[in-house]
């Protein structure tokens, strides 16, 4: 896996955004096994992989995945490029004078695909996270259906009067949801996770019981031991990857295992 820790210079948040980017690429092992069977590995693809964005929680970071949890090795063994940006809490939201929601829907996937390998089908494309990046994930998901295959939300902020009141619907998940249903809408495919101890439990019940009803295909995973905690994050990241319905051309491949 080759890892980019990089800044771009935003256009629309007028400075530069702290990035960490995955792009599966070949390992030591790998270079072993070839040059046991003489060859020699290449670092060419002829194939563009499948991209994930994944988002941090409150007070966290880009490095946040990577620095408490497997992330980096799991999105190896699976072939698929993971995005992180620094989301200075601003619940990937437009905040003030910060349009981080444009950020993240034009210009953030235009420099990734312009930079790297990375597939620019809608049916490659995800998005997830954790907490406050939970709740980023769902009004970017269910306010954009048609950019995403597939979202992930674990121990989710729900509420938006808990990330950004008074926003309106554009930032009220519950609220986008009956939208949603109202118009017809087709939204991604769901896996909604949270600790049963977790003190946003409730809410992501909550969230879980109006997709299920609407009739949105929607994977939902609990635990009775854990709260709001990184070893469960951990657990359902990798759970996530293998969760994701993929039609790319590395969506056999697994290693590690």
């Amino acid at each position: 896996m080759a890892r980019f820790n990089t800044t771009m210079v935003s256009s629309v948040l007028k400075r530069a955004i702290d990035l960490t980017i995955v792009i599966p690429s070949p390992t030591y092992p790998d270079v072993m096994m070839a040059e046991k069977e003489g060859k020699k590995v290449s670092h060419k693809n002829d194939e563009k992989y499948p991209v994930l964005y994944l988002f941090h929680g409150y007070s966290g970071n880009h490095t946040s995945w990577t620095s408490y949890g497997r992330t980096e090795m799991f999105a190896e063994e699976r072939k698929i490029a993971v995005v992180m940006i620094s989301g200075e809490n601003k619940a990937y939201a437009d905040k003030e004078t910060d349009h981080f929601y444009e950020f993240i829907q034009e210009e953030l996937p235009e420099f990734i695909k312009g930079m790297f390998p990375v597939s620019h089908r809608v049916e490659d494309t995800y998005i997830a996270g954790l907490s406050m990046g939970g709740y980023g994930t769902y009004i970017h998901a269910l306010g954009n259906p048609e950019k995403y295959c597939a979202f992930g939300a674990f121990s989710a902020a729900v509420q938006s009067k808990h990330m950004n009141p008074d926003a309106g619907i554009k930032y009220a998940p519950l609220q986008l949801i009956d939208e949603a249903h109202k118009n017809g809408t087709k939204l991604p495919k769901a896996y909604i996770a949270c600790g049963a101890k977790d003190f946003l439990y409730e809410d992501n019940i909550a969230l879980k019981d109006k997709m299920i009803a609407y009739g949105y295909d929607t994977t939902w995973v609990e635990h009775p031991d854990f709260g709001h905690e990184w070893r469960f994050w951990d657990m359902q990241i990798e759970a996530f990857l293998d969760w994701l319905p993929r039609t790319d051309a590395y969506k056999d491949v697994r290693t590690g295992v």
